[in-house]
């Protein structure tokens, strides 16, 4: 087999559930194949026929099997949730467990039209730490594709099993991938008329929550930064006027920005994550101000008689999405990052749109629809073409990227005094819909950058 490379991954934030200690990257048995050999992601097609990936249980000692065949689940669910791979079903393979330092027999998988196949080990070294491997292989070309090994603490089992998904998913479409990341949300619990709202943290898969407020005044709109692991969002206590709080995931560290009367969503941060802008209601009307984070500054960028709100940077930071009710209903607008130049750009017949976010991709803007007494999750092009609802339903709201800008997550409310909102995701085909488990009701999710 191959010789390895020695990389080193940079510090996990301190609310990780442990730190990796290094990454070993093994060089392909001979030249990589081009990313296309395998899947080729476009998703203007109607449907996209997902790839078969064959992913047994990862080798490992009698008193680590159900480890061995954990990590395995956890790359296989992240593959299918993308909506681009078909993880096939182990009881159908013929190989159950494959030393990933030995070739696999092609032949065996080739039998079940598998592409590719990921073989893996975990053992524990001396030291008390895990060591995990894994390998793709391509089936029919009979060649492995890319390898890698990672020494961590077994606590942390679940985090290398999302980094290998991201190997493999970036392996093979050649785009970056998502899974290690993380959703800040809000915790629902209680009845429908006395919510208990606190602010959680957990992976992107629903796994490892973790409460980073206890509930005692109420929070709305966690939205997090695109450059680090940061969050504001809205807090109302008692009678208070609406506060909005910068809380560090890393740190924990919570920083007042002000006081907002009349704000209903909290800011968005810009891309390089030291300004936000947001919407203030002054003298009746709302408009859209940008504030620097450094020297709490702010600038006006709209002056209209006409509710603006919502608004959501491009990704190169050069336009701003908001909606705005001046042409008589909720619609999608974009302007400068200045304020200059506005511009409608949804057309919806008897619709109105909120809750605009720009992709990290910058070719998509995510929307929420409401139409015929309905609320769909929709996307469309900043130019205003190109409109398509992903999913509709009593009511869906708040979608929110993943940052490589092919799956959204969102909140659906269920109806009924028993009913409250929960978590879903979708990916831009329409056709991939999966609910995120939460331990009570979920809603206002925010994706977190890749942690790296």
């Amino acid at each position: 087999m191959t010789g390895l490379i020695t990389k080193n991954l940079s510090r996990l934030p301190r609310l990780a559930a442990a730190a990796i200690v290094s990454l070993l990257a093994a060089g392909a048995m001979i030249a990589p194949q081009p990313a296309s050999a395998l899947v080729e992601v476009d998703v203007t097609r109607g449907t996209i026929q997902p790839l078969p990936i064959a992913i047994p249980a990862f080798v490992a000692a009698a008193t680590d099997v159900q480890l061995g065949a954990d990590i395995a689940n956890v790359i296989s669910a992240d593959l299918k949730r993308s909506g681009l791979f078909q993880p096939l079903e182990p009881a159908s393979f013929i190989q159950a467990a494959i030393d990933p330092n030995q070739s696999p027999n092609f032949a065996d998988w080739r039998i079940l039209n598998a592409q590719a196949l990921v073989t893996g080990g975990v053992t524990r070294q001396p030291d008390g730490r895990l060591r995990a491997e894994f390998r793709l292989w391509d089936i029919f070309a009979g060649q492995q594709m890319t390898g890698q090994q990672f020494f961590t603490t077994p606590d942390n089992w679940r985090r290398v099993a999302h980094i290998i998904a991201d190997a493999i998913y970036e392996r093979l479409t050649g785009e970056r991938s998502y899974f290690d990341t993380r959703i800040v949300f809000v915790d629902e619990t209680g009845p429908k008329d006395g919510r208990v709202k606190k602010l959680a943290i957990m992976d992107q898969d629903g796994a490892n929550v973790r409460y980073l407020t206890r509930g005692n005044d109420l929070v709305l709109t966690p939205r997090f930064s695109p450059s680090n692991q940061e969050v504001t969002y809205m807090s109302y206590g008692g009678n208070e006027q609406p506060k909005v709080y910068l809380l560090n995931i890393e740190t924990g560290q919570r920083e007042l920005v002000g006081d907002f009367p009349g704000m209903t969503f909290a800011p968005r941060f810009a891309p390089d994550g030291q300004r936000v802008v947001m919407s203030l209601q002054q003298e009746g009307n709302a408009n859209i101000f940008l504030m620097d984070l450094r020297s709490r500054k702010t600038t006006r960028l709209t002056d209209s008689a006409s509710i603006d709100t919502s608004p959501s940077y491009s990704p190169d930071g050069s336009q701003i999405v908001f909606e705005s009710d001046r042409g008589g209903s909720q619609q999608l607008y974009i302007m400068g990052a200045d304020g200059s130049n506005p511009q409608r750009i949804s057309f919806g017949q008897g619709a109105s749109y909120s809750t605009p976010v720009w992709s990290p991709r910058g070719d998509l803007i995510a929307f929420t629809r409401r139409s015929g007494g309905q609320f769909g999750i929709g996307v469309i092009k900043p130019d205003g073409s190109g409109e398509r609802i992903l999913t509709e339903s009593f009511h869906n709201e708040g979608p929110t990227w993943a940052p490589n800008g092919r799956v959204l997550m969102f909140f659906r409310d269920t109806p009924g005094a028993n009913g409250g909102p929960q978590l879903w995701t979708i990916d831009l085909s329409g056709y991939n819909e999966y609910r995120v488990p939460t331990p009570a009701f979920g809603s206002d999710p925010a994706w977190s950058p890749l942690i790296n």
